[in-house]
C-alpha cells in the first residue's frame, strides 16, 4: 500500500519517519510521496590508468569529490553518469519501504535520476545516493537544493523481521556522504 500525504505527515508529527531537513513540507509533501532536494555533494568518475574496475576487491580513488555553494550549477554532459547527495537525511521504521523515482520535468531533459536500486530498505537511515545519468544530447545545469526526485513510500503488512540497521551486510547505513563502491565487501 503506497501512502498518502495525510499518513506521510502523521508518521513524521510522530517521529517514527524521519526525512530532515524539510523545509517546505506543503510544496514538499505531495498526494502520495515527498519530494526530495539535491544536496551540494558529487562524486564524478575519474579517467584512471586501471584496466577494469574488479568487484572483488577495492579500488579506491576511482571517484573525485566535489562540494558545490548553494546558487552553483552542477553540470552533466550527455552520456555522463555521477553519483549526487540527497539534502534531506531520511530514517525509516522498519514496517515501511521506500522508492526513489526521478522528476517527470528533469526525464524530459533526457536526465534519469536514479539508476538502479532506487529502494530504501525497512530500518534504514542516511543521505540517500542518486545515480544520475544524462541520456539527452544537451549538457543540464543541476542545482543544490532543486527538488530532484520524490520519496515513495510502502506500508508492509508487518514490521520486517532484520530491518537493514541491524544486518552485517548493511553496507550504507547512516552515511552523511557519497562513498565509492563497496561491492568488494559482499561475501555472498
Amino acid at each position: 500500500m503506497i501512502l498518502p500525504d495525510h499518513e506521510i505527515k502523521k508518521l513524521l508529527k510522530e517521529g517514527r519517519l524521519i526525512i530532515e531537513p524539510l523545509d517546505y513540507p506543503e510544496t514538499q509533501i505531495q498526494p502520495a510521496g515527498v519530494d526530495l532536494r539535491l544536496g551540494n555533494e558529487f562524486r564524478v568518475f575519474k579517467i584512471i590508468s586501471t584496466p577494469y574496475i574488479d568487484t572483488k576487491q577495492e579500488i579506491k580513488d576511482y571517484t573525485e569529490r566535489l562540494i558545490l555553494e548553494d546558487g552553483k550549477p552542477f553540470i552533466i554532459h550527455p552520456g555522463e553518469f555521477v553519483l549526487a547527495s540527497l539534502k534531506e537525511y531520511i530514517k525509516m521504521p522498519p514496517d515501511l519501504m521506500g522508492s526513489i523515482d526521478g522528476k517527470s520535468s528533469l526525464g524530459r531533459l533526457g536526465i534519469a535520476i536514479h539508476a538502479t536500486s532506487a529502494s530504501i530498505n525497512p530500518g534504514w537511515e542516511g543521505k540517500f545516493v542518486l545515480e544520475i545519468t544524462n541520456m539527452g544530447k544537451m549538457p543540464v545545469a543541476l542545482y543544490p537544493n532543486m527538488r530532484i526526485a520524490k520519496l515513495v513510500l510502502y506500508k508492509l503488512s508487518s514490521e520486517c523481521e532484520r530491518p537493514y540497521n541491524v544486518r552485517e551486510d548493511c553496507k550504507y547505513n547512516k552515511q552523511e556522504s557519497i562513498t565509492e563502491s563497496k561491492i568488494h565487501e559482499e561475501s555472498k
